[in-house]
């Protein structure tokens, strides 16, 4: 079925079709993976014609590219606001510790939300199973520019730092982030009452404390 003109001109019709497609196939990819996910179920979940999916995303294959893309940009300027803000309310002479609990926070808060938390360690772990994005996508996209942010940060922080270590205390950091969100995951799933409740904030201070000692270790003794 062909999109009318009244349609393709209408503004809000349109912002609100591809508004919708990208929540009903972040949703689906999720759930059901990209393989296993139709075009036709993609418009049924987003109310809308198949044709839908080709004039707003060109396939299903641009259609998952653009549901990352928009989770990327969400992620991505929380992280760098997160080093910006901390930043600049100290006048460039933040602690290590606070510049990485700030950033810390902004990177699990979207864990604070169950479901979106499920959907996004869903959605990461079937593009690492079987993946569809573009291979530099994530680099381009997400670690350059937060690193972008970091590395200057964490050189006002940390004079004695040598500027080589830093991709690595960056990567480990969020490797370490990362895995909180799925542990968190496995623990609000836990069906025996005998586990202890896991407390995302005393999990975010813990690697706040483990990356500092780590990246201080690497400072040269007359700058600790």
């Amino acid at each position: 079925m062909a999109i009318s003109d009244d349609n393709a001109i209408d503004g809000d019709f349109k912002k609100g079709v591809h508004d919708r497609l990208l929540d009903a196939a972040e949703e689906l990819f999720a759930e059901k993976g990209f393989g296993a996910t139709s075009v036709r179920q993609l418009a049924c979940a987003a109310g809308c014609n198949i044709a839908s999916v080709n004039y707003y995303f060109g396939g299903k294959d641009k259609l998952y590219i653009e549901v990352w893309r928009r989770e990327l940009q969400v992620m991505r300027t929380a992280r760098i606001a997160s080093i910006e803000r901390v930043m600049s309310e100290t006048d460039g002479d933040a602690d290590l510790e606070g510049l990485l609990r700030s950033y810390a926070h902004a990177f699990v808060e979207p864990l604070a939300d169950e479901s979106r938390c499920r959907r996004l360690i869903r959605l990461m772990a079937r593009e690492i199973i079987d993946p569809h994005l573009p291979a530099d996508m994530f680099l381009n996209e997400m670690v350059g520019p937060v690193m972008a942010a970091m590395e200057p940060a964490l050189m006002k922080t940390c004079p004695g730092l040598p500027a080589s270590k830093i991709p690595l205390q960056v990567i480990s950091l969020v490797g370490q982030l990362m895995h909180i969100g799925r542990v968190k995951a496995l623990f609000d799933q836990a069906a025996s009452p005998g586990w202890p409740r896991f407390d995302l904030n005393e999990a975010v201070e813990h690697i706040v404390k483990f990356s500092a000692a780590g990246i201080r270790s690497y400072m040269e003794p007359a700058a600790q």
